[in-house]
């Protein structure tokens, strides 16, 4: 098993409602993107393989940092759909879209709660799916040669994260809630399962005139 290193896509548009609209970096999310690649390349990190999903927001944040490696795209990478399933999670439940980052910090655990329990209907995707791609996905990425970025989602690597520590769904919101923009969260693998070793890692993001560019949204 080689170890990952996952990344989380660049600051999108924050001012998004649905899915589309928000599939796109922001200006600050080019810079977040550009500045993770010169920290790679100035820290000599070594990775010998790129993965992302096919979102906008993913090859827009590999391009931005320029590794040099052919970007593979797999749609399995990419991230649920929050905005559907908080329309559904509205009409079906009449629970109203959050209007503020803490609303949202409320609501993205009810709507994941209820998105597992399977009390959303005509979802994307059910969260069993989900969870399975996500596990052949990363099994694929691993059985091959040498280390691997993979930039992705916060809702996708909290999954990982909560697999690889066995948690539930309440900490999984609290860990997709706590991603920031273009974070580092690596995988590696001891006596045959994943251990996260390194974790919302930005050094990147980490000195005085970066420190506002640490984003959550």
């Amino acid at each position: 098993m080689s170890h990952i290193t996952l990344i989380r896509h660049g600051q999108a548009n924050s001012q998004a409602k649905d899915e589309t609209s928000y599939d796109r970096l922001s200006p600050l999310g080019h810079k977040q993107a550009a500045w993770l690649g010169d920290h790679l390349r100035q820290s000599e990190t070594h990775h010998t393989r790129l993965y992302t999903g096919t979102l906008r927001r993913h090859v827009e944040t590999a391009d931005a940092m320029a590794t040099g490696l052919e970007p593979i795209r797999d749609a399995r990478l990419n991230e649920l759909e929050y905005f559907t399933l908080a329309t559904l999670m509205q009409q079906q439940h009449g629970v109203p879209l959050p209007l503020d980052q803490g609303e949202f910090s409320s609501h993205l655990p009810l709507v994941f709660e209820t998105w597992k329990s399977d009390k959303l209907h005509s979802t994307p995707e059910t969260f069993v799916s989900f969870e399975t791609r996500i596990q052949s996905v990363l099994e694929e990425i691993a059985d091959g040669e040498g280390p691997a970025l993979v930039v992705t989602s916060g809702g996708l690597i909290s999954m990982v994260m909560a697999q690889a520590m066995g948690l539930g769904v309440p900490a999984m919101s609290r860990i997709a809630l706590a991603i920031m923009n273009t974070s580092m969260h690596r995988l590696f693998p001891i006596g045959g399962h994943w251990s996260p070793v390194l974790f919302n890692a930005v050094p990147h993001l980490d000195t005085p005139e970066r420190r506002t560019a640490q984003t959550h949204i």
